[in-house]
């Protein structure tokens, strides 16, 4: 699938994703506590918590399903509460719960996506074929969504959140409930589309499997920075031995201030 836009000749200096100081209540609750966070373009970048670190949170405040009252959110340089609409035009998004309309089939899922970004006609067509051709799973294009198991599906959002060619993807626990093999797939096809097409990619994750040394890293308990770097740094950091040992350590105790 060709994904090549204009936001390709943006020097890479400037961040896919770019968030800072981000607080976020809930009522009383503090759910998110001055999150800073960088996805640099071509890269993986993951956010790494328990269920209740504001994972979700985050990735709603990035795709302005709530509204970040406090602190700054940008893509591409286009900061999300300024300039929305070139914000969310450049961002590609992977909910953790199926949103695929279950009535229509495969390929009208990608075609009604298409039509709500303007792409219409022969090139909204090609480019959902190309995009299930990419995923492995072009032959199921005229199957009801409903019939796919779970990591079919998830491969056609991954398909379909690539339809308008994003920069940025981010991805909320892509691969819960999904079995090993459907795992690996998705894990690879996205580390793929970051080598090989340059996608920023924030990837949020209680599962250490998923990352790799080379990653880039914000452990995130009860809503505050415990960590951020490369794995290795931060491993380094916490004076553990792997990052397993590190990420307990960090969120067994009560959260502390990142350094």
């Amino acid at each position: 699938m060709n994904v090549i836009s204009p936001d390709m000749t943006v020097a890479t200096a400037v961040p896919a994703l770019s968030v800072t100081g981000v607080s976020h209540s809930y009522g009383s609750r503090r759910a998110l506590d001055n999150v800073s966070l960088t996805v640099p373009q071509g890269e993986f970048t993951a956010v790494l918590g328990l269920n209740g670190a504001g994972k979700t949170t985050l990735l709603s405040l990035i795709t302005r399903l709530f509204d970040a009252r406090q602190g700054s959110i940008s893509v591409l340089g286009y900061r999300i509460d300024r300039e929305p609409g070139e914000a969310l035009r450049r961002l590609g998004v992977v909910f953790q719960a199926r949103t695929l309309d279950l009535d229509l089939s495969v390929m009208e899922n990608l075609l009604f996506h298409a039509a709500l970004h303007g792409i219409g006609g022969r090139e909204a067509r090609r480019r959902a074929h190309a995009a299930l051709l990419d995923v492995g799973i072009a032959e199921r294009a005229k199957d009801k969504a409903r019939n796919l198991s779970g990591g079919q599906m998830r491969r056609v959002e991954i398909a379909r959140s690539l339809m308008h060619e994003p920069r940025l993807l981010v991805l909320d626990e892509p691969t819960v409930g999904l079995d090993i093999a459907s795992k690996v797939a998705i894990v690879t096809h996205v580390r793929r589309l970051v080598r090989e097409r340059g996608v920023g990619v924030l990837w949020t994750t209680h599962l250490l499997d998923e990352i790799e040394p080379d990653d880039n890293i914000l452990i995130l308990h009860l809503g505050k920075p415990q960590a951020h770097g490369v794995v290795r740094d931060v491993v380094a950091a916490s004076g553990q031995d792997t990052l397993r040992a590190a990420f307990t350590a960090l969120t067994e105790a009560p959260p502390q201030e990142a350094a």
